[in-house]
């Protein structure tokens, strides 16, 4: 029997997580009350995930730490896609990983991301691999400006990128990127920026989460406003996302991150993990991200992903506002990560609920009062 077909214990399973950042936690969280058990493997000492589990302490190039944790635990899972594909295999010779690593294969490398995507018929912004500098040139001849340039790999929350609208652009953009991998992307004039969540079971059943609008500040995500989409749009996003699903074999949850212009849909990246604009679910979803994610590598029943109300999920980077005064706002979920405090960091998240649209905007603007910063104005951006 394959480690992948392999049964999972009910209460008492071990799941193991390459990881120990603030969604192991969350999925820490979500999985004690199903009698799940957690072992963490992360470089961080103060890993935040250990107040959820036990930690074992590595670094996630470590294959034999992989296979140690493997050997701990009954199926292993991550959460974050950049786990050395090393660590990844050595792990899954030993016990089930869900998602498999085929997953991240396909996520770690944005032109394999890009090819994949295509290949499936799905559709994405233009782009171009760039090995050297004439490989630009003629990227940006075919694209033309503006356009995006990127690392291939390890870039996240605007991290790694530069949009390039005149030579002046490129030649900062090439001193600063040049010697890694790259890819251009077209730029793409969006009218809003937009995430499907979907898990999928074990069995190939699978469920979506509301199609979620998102905001965001200096390339990390600020705000997440789920149902305000048409069932057309949320039809061809799902489609799009059964389509990859079926064909990767995927287990788990995955997250499809698209531009929304002129109607049309174009995938921007996916996300082979629980993902920070699904945070939302925990508190206004019938099952949130976390334990239907737990459910699926578990071969449990899947969970209800129907929202119970109105949701609007605000991302605290770099300092907390004043806990007491938001959560004097009605319908507030204050989620604090245990994170230090420093620049450009996610330390925790709130997320607002109310029983209708009118109420959840009253409660919001009055929220982004008290959070201050940029919040006001990206308020306002997210209802226009």
């Amino acid at each position: 029997m394959s480690n992948r077909n392999r049964p999972v214990a009910g209460a008492g399973c071990r799941i193991g997580v390459l990881g120990g950042g603030q969604l192991g936690r969350m999925l820490g969280i979500a999985g004690i009350p199903l009698g799940f058990r957690f072992v963490f493997l992360d470089p961080a000492a103060d890993a935040c995930a250990s107040a959820t589990g036990d930690l074992l302490q590595a670094g996630f190039s470590d294959v034999d730490a992989a296979r140690e944790l493997a050997g701990l635990v009954d199926v292993a899972t991550f959460d974050f896609e950049n786990v050395p594909g090393s660590s990844a295999a050595a792990l899954e010779e030993i016990c089930a990983l869900y998602p498999a690593s085929n997953a991240l294969e396909a996520a770690q490398d944005r032109l394999v991301e890009k090819d994949l995507l295509t290949s499936l018929g799905i559709p994405v912004p233009g782009y171009r691999c760039v090995s050297s500098r004439t490989d630009l040139l003629e990227a940006l001849d075919s694209l033309g400006y503006p356009a995006v340039l990127k690392t291939r790999r390890l870039g996240y929350d605007g991290k790694g990128q530069a949009v390039l609208r005149d030579q002046e652009d490129l030649e900062r953009a090439w001193q600063k990127l040049a010697g890694s991998e790259l890819i251009l992307e077209a730029f793409v004039p969006f009218e809003a920026e937009c995430s499907l969540i979907a898990v999928r079971a074990r069995d190939g059943k699978t469920r979506a989460w509301p199609l979620t609008r998102n905001v965001h500040s200096d390339g990390i995500l600020t705000l997440s406003l789920p149902g305000v989409f048409d069932e057309d749009l949320e039809s061809r996003a799902a489609t799009m996302m059964q389509v990859l699903m079926e064909h990767l074999d995927y287990c788990g949850v995955l997250t499809m991150e698209f531009f929304l212009l002129d109607g049309k849909l174009l995938v921007n990246e996916i996300a082979p993990r629980v993902h920070n604009s699904g945070h939302w679910t925990i508190d206004g979803a019938v099952c949130s991200q976390f334990e239907n994610h737990l459910r699926a590598i578990t071969a449990m029943p899947l969970g209800n992903t129907d929202m119970t109300g109105c949701s609007l999920m605000f991302n605290w980077i770099g300092r907390l506002p004043d806990r007491d005064k938001a959560m004097a706002v009605p319908g507030l979920h204050w989620h604090d990560y245990g994170k230090s405090a420093r620049p450009g960091r996610k330390i925790g998240h709130a997320t607002l609920n109310a029983a209708s649209m009118e109420e959840l905007k009253a409660g919001a603007m009055r929220l982004a009062s008290v959070a201050g910063g940029e919040f006001p104005r990206l308020l306002k951006s997210l209802w226009a």
